[in-house]
C-alpha cells in the first residue's frame, strides 16, 4: 500500500504545561522588590519609561498606617533592587480648599500618560471638609516623567455653602417636662454646625406665652462659646403656647442687622414645640410671611405630653407640618419623648448644612463621587476617563477629563440602563475603551448592578453627551461582574477584537470563588459572548480574574495575549495565568501557570496588580510585572525555538528474509533510523542554540506489557540523547535490531518525544508547536507480488430469542447481539465492526469468542458509535468470527425502537461491501415500575342500634364517621413527565341519598400534583352553614357493592407532574360517610367502593403494572335480619322437589298408591253398574 511507501509523520501537541515551566515567561532571575506590607505595597504597580531608564511604579495606598492612609507611590529602578518613596502624598493638595488627605488612598490608581511620558495617580478617597462635613470627591495628580507633581486636580470638587442665619424657636412652656433633654439636643445641634462670622450665626428664641430672645446672631462667634450659653438656658415656663406668636416675632427681630443678621444670609428657623399652639389663627399670615421672606423651616413636634396623657396628636402633627417647609420628609421630625431629641440632633445638623445657602435641601449628588477610583487613557490622548463609584448615592458615574474641562454627566444618563433601585451599583468600578469601526466606545463597569453586575458601552454624540450603545449583565449575584475591563486588539490591525470582563468572586458549584473571565468579541459596539476563561482550582477561593492585563505578544506569534491574576488561590498564596491570543480571540486553555510558591512560599496575594506592556531589558519581548502584598515581582519572558524533528530509515522496509545485522550471535532483520532536527527562533534577532533532550522510542503505542518487536543496539526500545539544536540541521543515525514478532503487519513506530535539558533555559520551546512525533516502517505483506489485498467480508447479526419487540424492565435493561463477521478471500488487515447505535442506548460490554480470537471494542459517547477491533492484526482467508455484544437501554431517552447500524471494514479493498453492512430495528415499551398503593382509616363501620340521624347537619361530624385514604404513586424506574390520576368516588344512591361527603383533597408534593377539585370538596358548605339533608328509605338488600355501576360517581382527577426516580406522590381525600343513608336504609352489609387508575402521557411507550386500586369500607347493620341469597332459595326449592319425588317414588314401590288406586276403582266401577241397572 502506497501509505507505507515513505515515513509517515504524526504531529502530537503537547498541551500539557507545567507550572512555572513550559513556556516564556521565566520565573528564573525574577527581580523582587520590597515595601511594607501594612502599606499594601503591591496593590498597584505599572512599567514606566523614562529617558533615565525603566522603572516600575508601585501604589501603596495605606501608606502611613496606622497613623493614617494617606497613600504614596514608589519607583523601583529595574537594575536596582530597592524601591524609593516619590512623598506624593505631601503634595497632593487643592488651592483654597480645606483638604482631608488623611485617608485618600493615593496609589490605587496608576495610569501611563504617554503624551508627556508621565504618568497619574488618584486618591479616590481625598476629601473636602464644608464645615463640619467631609466630602470624599476623590483627587488626582498628574506627575512628570522626572516624577515630580504637575497638576492636581478634582473633578467634583464641592462649593461649601455660604453664610447662614439660624433661629431656634424653642417651647419653653410648663408642659416641656423634663428640661435637661431639651438643653442636650441644643447642645449637639450647635456643635454640628459650623460656627461663625463667616459661616453659622445662632440666635435662640425661647417661648410660652410670650418670645424671649435668650441671645441674638452676633452675640457669640465660635462654636465653643455658643454650646457653652445654650448649656445655662433655663426653661423660663407659661400656662400656653403662643408658637405663631413667637415664629412672627423671630421672623422680624432675629434676621434684624441690628441683632447680627446679614444680608445675603441664608434665613434657617427652627421651631421645636410639644403642644398645638393657643394662636392657631395667626398661622395662616404668619408662614406666608416666612415664606416671603425666604426663610426655610424645620418643625419638630416632641409628642411627650400627648403620649403621657394619652391624648391623640393628629392636630399638633398637621400643625407641625404647616410649619415645617415643603417637603415635610425633609424639614418635618417628630419624637416620643423630649429625651429622644437628642437622636435626631445630627440628623437635623445635616439636613441644614445641606441647605448650602440655596433655601432648600437636597440629596448627595458628587459629593462622595470618590472621582479616580478608576482611570484610563482614550486614544484622544489629551482625554482620560475617571470612574466615580460614590457618585449619586453610589450608583456611579463617568467623568470625562481634558485639560480644559471636566465632564461629569447628570444621574439621569445611565439610570435607566442600571435600573438602579438601591443606589448601588458603582458605575465606574472599572472604564476603558474599545476602538471598532473608526470609533471609540466608552465602557464602564458597574459590579453590583442588580446584583449580577453589569458593563456598559456608550459612545459621546456632538453635543458631548452620552448616547448608550450596549450593555452586558452578569449571571451570578455577587459576582462582581465588571469590576475588572481589559480590551485586546489580538490581531494587532489597531481594532478592538475581544473585550474581557472580570467576575472575581464568580462561586463554582463548591460554592467557592473561583472567578471567572468572561469574553466578548464587538460588533459597532456591540458585545456578543464567546464563552469565558477559568483558573484551574474551582475547589477552592481563586478569585481569578481580580487582576488582568493584556500583554503585546509574549510568545512573538503576532498576536497579543492575555496575563491574569488568582491571588486567593492556594490558601492565598496566589497564582498568575497566560493566555494566548488566536485568530481574533484568545484560548480557553492557558498556555501557563506560576504558583507563587515557586517564587516565595510566603508569598501573600501573587497576582493582585499586573502589567506587562513593555520590554523591561530590551530582548524585545514584552516582561510581566506582578504584584502581590508587600512585594512586586519582575519576571523576564524568553526567546522562543520551534524544533521540528525528521526520521528517514534505510532500507525503507523491513525484510524478515533479510538477516544482516547480528544479535547475541544469531542473524535479525535490522535497518538504521536517522534523526534529524533544525530549530528557528522568535524574535528574530534570537538565534540560538536550544538545549534540547530527545527521546526515541519503538513501538510507543503498544502496551506495555506487550514485548516491542524491535530494539536499539542497547537492548532497550527506548534511547534519550542531549542535543544543541540551532538553525542548522543537526542529524544522528541509530542502529535497530528487529525481534521475531508475530504481527508482521503493522508498521514499527519510532516516536520522538523533545524537551529543554533545563526547564528554566533560554530559549523555550514554543507550546503551540508540535514536541512530538511518530514516524513509520513498514512490513511487506502476504498478499501476492502486488501486496494488494482482496478481501470478502460477511456481516450478520443476530439477537436471542429473535423477537420484534421487547419490554424494558429493572429485570431486563440488556440488549445483547450475536455479531459474525466472515473473510472469504484474502486476508483483511486490521478488520473492524463499527456499530452506530440510537441515542437510547449505551455500549456496556462484549464477550471474547470461544475460539480464542481477540475483539478488542472502544466506544465514543459523543458520537453514539461503537468500533471494535476483530482478529487483529489480520482476519484470514475463510476465517469467522461470532462475539457477542451488549447494549445497555439508556432511559433518559425514551424511544419507541431501538435502532442499531453494523457495518464491517478493513484495510483491505472490499470487493462486495453490499454485504458488510446489517440493520437492526426492534420496537420497545418501558416498564415504569410505578406502583399505586393504597392506605385507608377505616375497613368496616359498624351501625349502632342507639344511632341516630342528626339533622339539620352543623358540622362534619353530624353527617357520620370519618373516612380518610390515602393513594400512593411511588417508584417510577425513570423520570416520567406526566401521570394522570383518576379516583371514582360514589357520593350518592341513585336515588339521590348520600353516601360519601368529601371534605378535602391534599397532594403531596404540591408543586407537583394538580387535582381538579370544582364542586367535589364541601359542595353544602357545612361549617358555614347549617345543611338540611333529605333521606329517603332505601332497601340495599341484594346489593353487595356500592361503586359506579350500582351508584351515582364523582371523580377527582389529578395530574402528578415530572416524577422522579424513586419518588413518591400522595394524594389523601378525607370524607364522611352519611349515618342517615344508612340508618334509613334495609341491609345488613354492603360495601362501598372507590376506585383509582393511573396511566401516563405515553401509554404505546410506557407500561404501569400496578395501575389500579379499590379503596373497600363495609357498612354492617349487626342487628339486622340476613338477606336470605337467592341461590338458597332456588336451591331449597329444587331440594324440595327432589325430596317429594323420591318420597312419592317410595310409596309407589310399596304398593301404597296401588292399593288406594284398586280400590278407587272399584268404587267407580259399581257406581258405574249402579248407574245402568236404573237406565234399564
Amino acid at each position: 500500500m502506497e501509505l507505507w511507501t515513505r515515513a509517515l509523520l504524526l504531529l502530537l501537541h503537547s498541551w500539557c504545561i507545567q507550572h512555572s515551566q513550559g513556556f516564556n515567561v521565566g520565573t528564573s532571575g525574577a527581580k523582587i522588590f520590597s515595601g511594607p506590607k501594612v502599606d499594601e505595597f503591591g496593590y498597584t504597580v505599572q512599567q514606566f519609561s523614562t529617558a533615565e531608564g525603566k522603572w516600575l511604579l508601585v501604589g501603596a495606598p495605606w501608606r502611613g498606617y496606622t497613623q493614617n492612609r494617606k497613600g504614596d507611590v514608589y519607583r523601583c529602578g529595574i537594575t536596582g533592587t530597592t524601591c524609593e518613596k516619590l512623598n506624593l502624598q505631601n503634595s497632593v493638595n487643592i488651592p483654597n480648599v480645606q483638604n482631608i488627605n488623611v485617608n485618600m488612598s493615593l496609589g490605587l490608581t496608576l495610569m501611563r500618560k504617554p503624551k508627556n511620558n508621565g504618568f497619574m495617580t488618584c486618591g479616590p478617597l481625598w476629601a473636602q471638609a464644608c464645615g463640619t462635613q467631609y466630602f470624599s470627591t476623590g483627587v488626582c495628580a498628574e506627575v512628570s516623567s522626572q516624577f515630580s507633581p504637575q497638576t492636581v486636580f478634582s473633578p467634583a470638587l464641592q462649593t461649601c455653602g455660604g453664610p447662614m442665619d439660624i433661629a431656634i424657636v424653642l417651647d419653653g412652656s410648663n408642659s416641656i417636662y423634663p428640661w435637661p433633654p431639651v438643653v442636650n439636643f441644643l447642645k449637639k445641634l450647635l456643635g454640628h454646625l459650623d460656627i461663625g462670622p463667616q459661616q453659622s450665626q445662632v440666635s435662640i428664641i425661647q417661648y410660652g406665652v410670650y418670645p424671649v430672645m435668650e441671645f441674638n446672631m452676633n452675640t457669640y462667634k465660635t462654636r465653643d462659646s455658643i454650646v457653652d450659653a445654650a448649656s445655662k438656658i433655663t426653661q423660663r415656663g407659661g400656662t400656653e403656647t403662643n408658637t405663631f406668636g413667637a415664629i412672627e416675632y423671630a421672623r422680624t427681630n432675629a434676621f434684624l442687622a441690628s441683632n447680627g443678621g446679614r444680608p445675603g444670609a441664608s434665613k434657617v428657623m427652627v421651631v421645636v414645640t410639644d403642644g398645638e399652639s393657643h394662636d392657631n389663627s395667626k398661622r395662616d399670615k404668619v408662614i406666608p410671611a416666612c415664606e416671603k421672606d425666604h426663610i426655610t423651616r424645620f418643625g419638630i413636634a416632641v409628642l411627650g405630653y400627648y403620649i403621657r396623657n394619652n391624648i391623640d396628636s393628629t392636630k399638633l402633627v398637621e400643625e407641625i407640618k404647616s410649619i415645617a417647609s415643603n417637603p415635610s420628609d425633609k424639614f418635618y421630625f417628630n419624637v416620643s419623648a423630649e429625651e429622644a431629641l437628642l437622636e435626631i440632633a445630627g440628623t437635623l445638623g445635616d439636613r441644614i448644612f445641606n441647605i448650602e445657602g440655596t433655601g432648600i435641601g437636597g440629596e448627595f449628588q458628587m459629593e462622595m463621587s470618590q472621582v479616580g477610583f478608576s482611570a484610563h487613557k482614550t486614544k484622544n490622548e489629551d482625554e482620560m476617563m475617571l470612574g466615580a463609584v460614590g457618585a449619586y448615592g453610589w450608583t456611579g458615574t463617568v467623568v470625562h477629563k481634558t485639560a480644559q474641562k471636566s465632564e461629569i454627566f447628570p444621574k439621569e444618563t445611565f439610570e435607566r440602563i442600571l435600573e438602579d433601585k438601591n443606589h448601588s451599583s458603582l458605575l465606574g468600578y472599572a472604564v476603558t475603551t474599545l476602538y471598532s469601526d473608526s470609533t471609540e466606545y466608552f465602557v464602564a463597569g458597574a459590579p453590583r448592578s442588580n446584583h449580577t453586575g453589569q458593563v456598559v458601552v456608550y459612545t459621546l454624540n456632538q453635543q458631548r453627551k452620552p448616547e448608550i450603545r450596549h450593555s452586558q449583565r452578569g449571571d451570578q449575584i455577587g459576582s462582581y461582574f465588571g469590576s475588572v475591563l481589559c480590551p485586546l486588539d489580538v490581531n494587532r490591525d489597531g481594532v478592538t477584537d475581544i473585550l474581557l470582563v472580570g467576575a472575581p468572586m464568580y462561586m463554582s458549584d463548591e460554592k467557592k470563588e473561583m472567578g471567572k473571565v468572561y469574553v466578548f468579541s464587538i460588533t459597532n459596539g456591540f458585545l456578543s459572548s464567546q464563552g469565558f476563561l477559568e483558573g484551574s482550582s474551582p475547589l477552592e477561593n481563586a478569585r481569578f480574574g481580580m487582576a488582568i492585563a493584556a500583554a503585546p505578544d509574549l510568545n512573538q506569534d503576532n498576536l497579543n495575549d492575555v496575563v491574569v491574576g488568582a491571588p486567593l488561590e492556594e490558601n492565598g498564596q496566589g497564582a498568575l495565568y497566560i493566555f494566548n491570543g488566536e485568530a481574533r480571540s484568545v484560548r480557553k486553555q492557558s498556555s501557563q501557570k506560576i504558583l507563587a510558591m515557586k517564587l516565595d512560599p510566603m508569598l501573600r496575594y501573587f497576582g493582585r496588580s499586573l502589567d506587562a506592556s513593555e520590554d523591561l531589558n530590551g530582548d524585545s519581548i514584552p516582561d510581566v510585572s506582578v504584584g502581590s502584598y508587600g512585594k512586586v515581582f519582575q519576571l523576564w519572558s524568553r526567546a522562543v525555538a520551534l524544533v521540528t524533528a525528521k526520521v528517514t530509515f534505510n532500507p525503507d522496509r523491513i525484510s524478515v528474509l533479510s538477516k544482516p545485522c547480528t544479535l547475541n550471535g544469531r542473524m535479525v532483520s535490522c535497518f538504521k533510523a536517522k534523526i534529524c532536527l533544525r530549530a528557528t527562533f522568535k524574535p528574530l534577532n534570537q538565534v540560538g542554540p536550544a538545549a534540547i533532550k530527545y527521546n526515541m522510542t519503538l513501538d510507543a503505542d503498544l502496551k506495555s506489557s506487550r514485548v516491542s518487536r524491535a530494539h536499539f543496539i542497547n537492548s532497550e526500545r527506548v534511547i534519550q540523547h542531549d542535543v544543541s539544536v540551532s538553525t542548522a540541521e543537526t542529524c544522528e543515525e541509530h542502529q535497530v535490531n528487529v525481534q521475531e514478532a508475530l504481527d508482521l503487519v503493522n508498521p514499527i513506530a519510532v516516536r520522538v518525544d523533545i524537551r529543554l535539558q533545563q526547564p528554566d533555559s533560554n530559549p523555550v520551546l514554543d507550546a503551540f508547536s508540535p514536541t512530538a512525533w511518530e514516524f513509520f516502517i513498514p512490513f511487506s505483506k502476504d498478499c501476492g507480488t502486488d501486496e494488494v489485498c482482496y478481501s470478502d467480508l460477511v456481516l450478520s447479526v443476530q439477537r436471542d430469542p429473535p423477537t420484534s419487540s421487547l419490554l424494558v424492565s429493572n429485570n431486563n435493561r440488556r440488549l445483547v447481539l450475536f455479531v459474525t463477521v466472515m473473510n472469504r478471500k484474502e486476508n483483511a488487515y486490521n478488520t473492524r465492526v463499527t456499530a452506530r447505535y440510537s441515542s437510547n442506548l449505551f455500549y456496556s460490554s462484549v464477550s471474547q469468542p470461544s475460539d480464542g480470537t481477540e475483539v478488542k471494542c472502544t466506544s465514543s459517547q459523543d458520537t453514539e458509535l461503537v468500533a471494535c477491533q476483530v482478529g487483529y492484526p489480520a482476519l484470514k482467508t475463510d476465517q469467522s468470527v461470532t462475539f457477542e455484544i451488549s447494549f445497555d437501554f439508556n432511559l433518559a431517552q425514551l424511544q419507541k425502537e431501538v435502532k442499531v447500524v453494523f457495518e464491517a471494514q478493513s484495510e483491505s479493498k472490499e470487493e462486495t461491501p453490499e454485504d458488510n453492512t446489517e440493520t437492526l430495528m426492534i420496537s420497545i415499551q418501558y416498564q415504569t415500575e410505578i406502583i399505586l398503593s393504597r392506605e385507608a382509616n377505616l375497613d368496616v363501620y359498624l351501625l349502632e342500634e342507639k344511632d341516630e340521624i342528626i339533622n339539620p347537619i352543623k358540622t362534619y361530624s353530624d353527617i357520620g364517621p370519618e373516612f380518610k385514604f390515602s393513594l400512593k404513586v411511588s417508584g417510577a424506574a425513570f423520570p416520567v413527565s406526566l401521570v394522570y390520576m383518576d379516583v371514582s368516588l360514589p357520593t350518592s344512591t341513585k336515588s339521590g341519598n348520600q353516601l360519601l361527603y368529601i371534605t378535602s383533597v391534599e397532594a403531596t408534593p404540591q408543586r407537583d400534583v394538580q387535582c381538579d377539585i370544582n364542586g367535589l370538596i364541601d359542595p353544602f358548605n357545612i361549617g358555614q352553614k347549617e345543611y338540611t339533608a333529605k333521606f329517603t328509605e332505601k332497601s340495599f338488600r341484594g346489593t353487595s357493592h356500592l361503586n359506579c355501576a350500582s351508584a351515582v360517581c364523582k371523580q377527582l382527577k389529578c395530574v402528578l407532574k415530572d416524577m422522579s426516580v424513586k419518588s413518591e406522590y400522595i394524594v389523601s381525600v378525607s370524607a364522611r360517610i352519611w349515618n342517615g343513608t344508612f340508618l334509613k336504609a334495609d341491609f345488613q352489609s354492603v360495601v362501598l367502593n372507590v376506585n383509582a387508575q393511573i396511566k401516563t402521557s405515553q401509554n404505546d411507550l410506557l407500561v404501569i403494572a400496578h395501575k389500579e386500586v379499590t379503596v373497600d369500607v363495609t357498612v354492617s347493620k349487626p342487628g339486622a335480619k340476613g338477606d336470605v341469597p337467592v341461590g338458597v332459595i332456588v336451591g331449597s326449592v329444587i331440594g324440595g322437589l327432589l325430596l317429594l319425588a323420591a318420597a312419592v317414588a317410595g310409596l309407589w314401590k310399596l304398593g301404597f298408591f296401588k292399593r288406594k288406586y284398586q280400590q278407587l276403582g272399584r268404587n267407580d266401577e259399581a257406581a258405574e253398574t249402579e248407574g245402568l241397572q236404573e237406565n234399564a
